[in-house]
């Protein structure tokens, strides 16, 4: 077998703390790990938001950083649309996903292409919901 090429998914808006440990974690386990920025349409269909920061500035965001070999826009919330543009053979998600029906729907889709799916613990004390929760109290003030 060749390179184990890894799969990061995430929104990556308002760049923060758990994102760079995730893609941090993810590093670890591949020898190739891409970064799948999701679009703002997609962001908007799956979790009914738009983010803060444009898909072409988080992908160059997540892209700077030298963690990643290479950024994907994901315009499908399709994971397995996904795998077939970039071929991953593991698909790191947080453990938020773990044992829930989204996470079971991952791991079938992903078992059936031969795909391991690695969780990672979710940082609870940062995310981009908490950040725009932040931002929009102070707004207020």
């Amino acid at each position: 077998m060749g390179p184990v090429i890894g799969y990061v998914p995430g929104a990556f808006d308002l760049f923060h703390i758990g994102h760079l440990n995730a893609l941090r974690q993810a590093r670890q386990w591949c020898d190739v790990l891409v970064a799948g920025v999701v679009a703002d349409e997609v962001c908007l269909e799956t979790k009914g938001i738009v983010p803060t920061v444009p898909l072409e500035e988080r992908l160059e965001i997540v892209d700077a950083i030298g963690i990643v070999d290479a950024v994907y826009a994901e315009r499908t919330a399709s994971k397995t649309e996904s795998w077939r543009d970039v071929g991953f053979h593991r698909i790191f998600k947080g453990d938020d996903w773990a044992g829930t029906a989204k996470g079971r729907r991952l791991e079938q889709d992903m078992a059936a292409l031969g795909v391991e799916v690695t969780y990672f613990p979710y940082t609870l004390q940062t995310s981009s919901t908490a950040l725009r929760k932040a931002l929009a109290h102070r707004g207020a003030s």
